[in-house]
């Protein structure tokens, strides 16, 4: 049996605009934990530090959809080079303020601009459609993609905190700036690859694809998912250094990715006979139990590994069969929109997990963060539990009952 992984990469452009779009979102993770990091390091008020990153990705979160239904009307390049280079300027103007140690407004506004960086997992998708539009293949794809998000989140998220405590506060923003230009860049002139516009018969009909209750559900949980990742690498910050090892936060991090990556690339190969919302209701469930023992691990830099090691096992098998889901479940019209509905709901919960978990770190102690976690993961299983019958398809009747025919 052929590699499923090999025969999607050996179509034409695949590999280019894939390493390339790997280095450009790198900053989707790099850029909110990194913000905490420099500040935290640089000011020394968690609280500061979390409120700067929740502005930038709050802002992203509202300002990223529109970019996206944008990016379908006009092209990829007409659209990903301004707001790139709006957005990179911001990243040095922020990173200059808090070097110089400008007013505080001046974290808030750079931030607030930085947020025009477009949705790169949003494009990836796009182009995966384009070449493998209703072949088998793009579900292989597909999968590939959520796996790479799931590394990206965690492996970027690892390396601005490392590069933050072991150089300088600025280092991991620096780089992720870095990553962002040339990435994007890199990206961009592959034109080859590039989805050609499109107008689709009935879009306007369809409208935003927030409309739809099966992206309000997705998007709703897979912000509690991004609120328990702010809250570890939060957590994981603020309780190495009160253990007297700061430089342990990046490989504590790190940990994260190995399980949860393997784990996910094998998701993806597989074949599984369970229904994808049962898919994700499982994995959901595993997320928050694992999120559990985090709540008794802040005694050793060891001990806090293993338990971040354990609960970051069931976030690739979320991301997978998340925008499984969304893929199935939205029409091909608007599904780059949905993408980047979904991801903005990470985007939101990570903002939001790391304003509340500073506050919690600050008032109450950095053991006490993991408790915000704990609430995030029962929040998740709860919302999909919920959700089940929308998610499975079924519908009673009426408008609903269009939305919820699979994009073919």
């Amino acid at each position: 049996m052929s590699n499923p992984y090999r025969q999607i990469f050996a179509a034409p452009g695949a590999k280019g605009f894939s390493v390339a779009g790997f280095f450009a979102r790198l900053p989707i993770a790099m850029a909110p934990i990194g913000i905490v990091a420099m500040l935290s390091q640089a000011h020394g008020e968690y609280w500061l530090a979390g409120a700067v990153s929740a502005t930038y990705a709050l802002t992203n979160a509202m300002i990223s959809p529109q970019i996206s239904r944008a990016v379908d009307r006009l092209g990829q390049t007409a659209v990903v080079v301004p707001t790139t280079i709006v957005s990179v300027l911001s990243f040095i103007l922020l990173i200059t303020a808090t070097n110089q140690n400008w007013p505080v407004w001046t974290l808030f506004a750079s931030a607030f601009l930085a947020a025009a960086m477009p949705s790169i997992p949003a494009l990836m998708r796009a182009r995966w459609t384009e070449l493998f539009r209703n072949r088998p293949e793009l579900n292989t794809a597909f999968a590939f993609e959520s796996a790479a998000d799931e590394l990206v989140y965690i492996a970027g998220a690892s390396l601005s905190v490392g590069l933050a405590v072991a150089l300088f506060p600025e280092a991991g923003m620096m780089v992720s700036t870095a990553f962002l230009a040339l990435g994007t860049a890199a990206f961009i002139v592959q034109r080859g690859t590039e989805p050609k516009v499109r107008h689709v018969a009935g879009a306007v009909s369809v409208g935003s694809a927030i409309r739809q209750r099966p992206v309000q559900i997705i998007t709703l949980a897979l912000i509690f998912v991004g609120a328990i990742f702010a809250t570890a690498e939060v957590s994981v910050v603020a309780i190495t250094k009160e253990l007297g090892q700061p430089n342990a936060a990046s490989l504590v991090i790190g940990v994260y990715a190995l399980g949860s990556f393997l784990v996910g690339l094998t998701l993806g190969a597989l074949n599984l006979r369970i229904p994808l919302h049962r898919q994700l209701l499982i994995a959901v469930a595993i997320l928050a139990l694992t999120s559990l023992p985090l709540l008794v691990a802040d005694s050793s830099v060891t001990l806090l590994a293993i338990a971040v090691f354990v609960s970051g096992i069931a976030i690739s098998p979320t991301f997978i069969t998340a925008f499984g889901l969304i893929e199935r479940r939205v029409p091909e019209s608007v599904l780059t929109e949905g993408v980047t509905w979904v991801m903005t709901g990470i985007g939101i919960g990570m903002a939001l997990g790391a304003f509340v978990t500073g506050w919690v770190v600050d008032s109450y102690g950095p053991q006490s963060g993991f408790w915000v976690s704990a609430a995030a993961g029962a929040a998740t299983v709860l919302i999909i539990a919920l959700g089940q019958r929308t998610l499975s398809g079924e519908c009673t009747g009426g408008e609903d009952c269009a939305m919820l025919e699979p994009a073919q």
